[in-house]
């Protein structure tokens, strides 16, 4: 069975919510990996987020959505993906239960106040670019921390 990448996780994203702003998009991805990090102790998939000055930032997703602020329900048509496990589907499903309703700048805004994201912009001024990685195993430990 081969693992999805965060492009299947986008378009999923995208099949349940459909429209919505990129950066929301960016920020429903992370916190899919980071709860799946917290709750089946390993990534939903392998692609890094790097701590851009508006919160985690995949760079392969933005590749495919740069120059545009919102994405349509045709947005990675190409990447329907069919093999999400049970605990994929159930991670993905509480996030955007939890999270779906958010306004991206909220979304931004929650990143912003989380250990992962601020911890890679240790050394980098507001609103300066950065390609430091978000570290998996911090986003580990930090939302793992979070479950009552």
């Amino acid at each position: 069975m081969r693992k999805p990448n965060i492009l299947n996780v986008a378009r999923y994203i995208i099949e349940q919510r459909g429209s919505m702003t990129t950066m929301k998009l960016q920020k429903l991805t992370y916190y899919c990996q980071a709860w799946s990090l917290a709750w089946d102790g390993e990534p939903l998939f392998e692609e890094d987020f790097q701590a851009w000055a508006n919160g985690p930032v995949s760079p392969e997703l933005y590749h495919h959505h740069r120059g545009f602020f919102r994405v349509d329900s045709d947005f990675l048509e190409d990447n329907h993906f069919n093999d999400f496990t049970q605990d994929q589907l159930d991670t993905i499903e509480a996030v955007l239960r939890d999270y779906g309703d958010s306004s991206a700048m909220d979304l931004s805004n929650m990143t912003h106040q989380e250990r992962p994201w601020k911890e890679a912009r240790i050394g980098v001024s507001d609103g300066e670019r950065s390609t430091k990685v978000v570290d998996k195993e911090t986003m580990q430990e930090f939302y793992a921390g979070k479950i009552r």
